[in-house]
């Protein structure tokens, strides 16, 4: 859709006058503004102006897959390994109109089923109704191309201004246990309650979560909390006609056939071996017979031995969501010698401890805090922000740490998330200072469901997130895996990819660490 905030491509500006969508009320009440509500109020406004409002007076004037042309630049009957192939897609409305202005949330693939092979492609916005979509040509063999309209401008700029507008889309109930009694009173990022409330704050990273205070119990009787959806939406009748699922994801190139890559006898330069500070371009990789290939550096596939070498001696703290809990889940599939410890803990979301007594390798997963979204009671003891449990680790050079968060901070207004990354970064800095040889990886959020609740769920906030993600992180002495390009190339198209991609993502970090 766009390049990240501020790399390849420049930001389209907008009128500068545009007011942001962002909601005037800040969960927190300030009396200044810190260098972290300067760095999010900038990272909002540049947002603001990538994504406009655009006046929607009727379906007919949004982007319509049938009626835009794409066109293959500078066709050839045969192409070589490691081309780059060129499209320019004119953008129309359903009327054949041509469109002025860009902002269309596309997703461009390259595949060959018969080969277990995909990658994603590169779109390029130019802001004026046409885009350029690279493909590079990775292997050879027969390639079907695909282009997807996600959302059209005007829904992508409708689920901007209804993401910002409210931090009530999800309904948190806290537990508070006093003895043999219980009760459940209302939480939330924000309240909107006349009720004497408890207060859970960071004050460092300035990080606050309130419950309505339950009579004749302390706020430190809280427990544990499950959430569930309120029924709201900040997206107009005609909007909402916008997501309908048979206007999602609509293929624009449905009259494209295959083309042909032959290998040529191209040479190709060994790239040096991967390892964390360096940075995957888009596409990063691709993915031959099933396996990831690496595109930036050279990643050696792992055997049971080679793995089993690799962990000897390590610590490796996972913590996020339940995309990567499913790394703790497949890890003891492939090295046997991996026993999962009995905390007596209970659910899924408890923490997770891996152990290998013999070889000294320990592994653990814990969920990040609020906000976590499940219909679950999970527990909070033992529960922190991901700054605060970095910032518990000595670390050295066998310890390594894998950070992902996104998926839970898509139903909320985008400064929680940015807020949270900032807080991220900030723990990693001082883990840096004390540590520099601790390794530390960011995996970027998965693609997921394209049809499930696009206004609180859509990969659209997902792609947002993986920007900032990217713009936050991109001087940082860290390993990046980019699980949204992967998940794109596998097409995936769920929240918790299968095996094949999960083993995949652990090679990928084996290669950062070993």
């Amino acid at each position: 859709l766009w390049s990240t905030l501020n790399l390849s491509i420049s930001i389209h500006y907008w009128n500068n006058s545009t007011k942001s969508v962002f909601p005037k009320t800040s969960p927190i009440p300030l009396k200044s503004l810190t260098e972290t509500e300067l760095r999010i109020k900038e990272i909002i406004e540049k947002l603001d102006q990538q994504i406009p409002p655009r006046p929607f007076t009727h379906v007919n004037t949004t982007t319509s897959a049938t009626h835009s042309i794409a066109t293959i630049l500078n066709p050839q009957d045969t192409y070589c390994r490691g081309d780059q192939l060129d499209i320019l897609l004119e953008v129309r409305d359903h009327l054949g109109r041509r469109k002025q202005y860009g902002g269309d949330f596309l997703r461009a693939r390259m595949s060959s089923p018969a080969l277990m092979a995909g990658a994603s492609g590169k779109v390029t916005d130019f802001n004026n109704g046409t885009y350029l979509v690279s493909f590079t040509l990775f292997w050879e063999g027969q390639v079907s191309l695909s282009l997807l309209l996600i959302h059209p401008s005007e829904g992508a700029s409708a689920l901007w201004r209804a993401r910002n507008q409210g931090y009530n889309k999800i309904i948190f109930k806290g537990k508070f246990v006093n003895g043999t009694s219980h009760v459940f009173t209302e939480c939330g990022l924000t309240l909107n309650s006349s009720a004497e409330l408890c207060e859970y704050l960071d004050n460092r990273d300035q990080e606050a979560f309130y419950c309505v205070k339950p009579q004749h119990m302390p706020c430190e009787a809280l427990t544990h909390m499950t959430t569930r959806n309120r029924e709201i939406s900040y997206l107009t009748d005609k909007e909402k006609s916008l997501f309908h699922r048979s206007k999602v994801g609509v293929e624009m190139m449905k009259d494209q056939k295959h083309i042909d890559v032959a290998n040529c006898n191209k040479s190709e330069k060994i790239e040096e071996k991967c390892q964390v500070g360096m940075k995957p371009p888009v596409p990063g990789g691709y993915t031959l017979q099933g396996k990831w290939i690496t595109t930036f550096c050279n990643q050696v596939q792992l055997d049971t031995i080679k793995i089993n070498g690799c962990l000897k001696g390590k610590l490796i703290y996972l913590l996020g969501d339940s995309t990567l809990r499913q790394w703790i889940y497949y890890l003891p599939k492939v090295v046997k010698t991996l026993k999962f410890f009995d905390l007596h803990e209970t659910g899924i979301f408890k923490k997770h401890l891996l152990l290998d007594a013999e070889r000294h390798t320990q592994i653990q997963w814990k969920k990040h805090n609020y906000p976590f979204v499940t219909l679950q009671l999970y527990s909070l003891i033992d529960h922190d922000y991901i700054p605060r449990e970095i910032d518990r680790l000595s670390g050295d050079k066998n310890t390594a740490i894998v950070i992902t968060f996104g998926q839970h901070f898509r139903p909320f207004p985008v400064d929680v998330f940015i807020r949270r990354a900032i807080g991220v970064r900030k723990a990693i800095e001082r883990l840096f200072l004390r540590s520099p040889t601790t390794k530390v990886i960011i995996k970027t959020e998965n693609i997921r469901e394209m049809h499930i609740d696009t206004e609180r769920l859509g990969d659209f906030h997902g792609y947002i997130q993986y920007l900032i993600m990217k713009d936050i992180f991109k001087d940082l002495n860290v390993g990046i895996i980019d699980a949204w390009d992967m998940t794109i190339a596998y097409d995936t198209n769920t929240i918790h990819p299968p095996d094949h991609v999960i083993g995949n993502q652990i090679n990928m970090f084996l290669n950062y660490i070993c």
